[in-house]
C-alpha cells in the first residue's frame, strides 16, 4: 500500500537531515538526551546496529554489552531524544538483521571491520 504524494512531501520535510548514513553492522555512538527533574544532560549509547526499519517513521536497534549483560535500545530516526549520531566503525555483514549476535559472546560476536568511505 502506498502513501499519498501529499503525505510523502510532509514526511520529507519532517525528516532529520543531521543523522548520518549508517548500515546494519556499523558501530554507532548515539548521544541521547536524558531529562532528570528540570535538568537535561547527554548520555552516550555506543553499540552495534543490529536492525533497521525503513520508511517515513523508520527506527534502528543498537545493541551493546554492559557489565556482561546485553542491552538493546530502539531509536526512532526522527526522535527528539537523539541529539547526535556518529559512526565509530563500519563492519562487513551479509544480513539485514543481526539477531544472531544475541546468542554469541566474546570473540565469537566480533564482526569483520572495513574501511569507511
Amino acid at each position: 500500500m502506498s502513501i499519498s504524494p501529499i503525505m510523502e512531501k510532509v514526511a520529507a520535510k519532517l525528516q532529520r537531515k543531521d543523522i548520518p548514513q549508517f548500515r546494519t553492522g556499523d558501530t554507532v555512538r548515539v548521544q541521547v538526551r536524558i531529562k532528570e527533574g528540570d535538568k537535561e544532560r547527554l548520555q552516550a549509547f555506543e553499540g552495534i546496529v543490529i536492525a533497521q526499519s525503513g520508511g517515513v517513521q523508520g527506527s534502528f536497534t543498537v545493541r551493546k554489552v554492559s557489565f556482561g549483560q546485553g542491552v538493546e535500545r530502539i531509536f526512532p530516526k526522527n526522535s527528539k531524544v537523539i541529539d547526535k549520531v556518529e559512526v565509530v566503525r563500519s563492519s562487513k555483514v551479509r544480513r539485514a538483521k543481526l539477531f544472531f549476535l544475541r546468542g554469541l559472546k566474546g570473540k565469537a560476536a566480533r564482526l569483520r571491520e572495513v574501511e569507511r568511505s
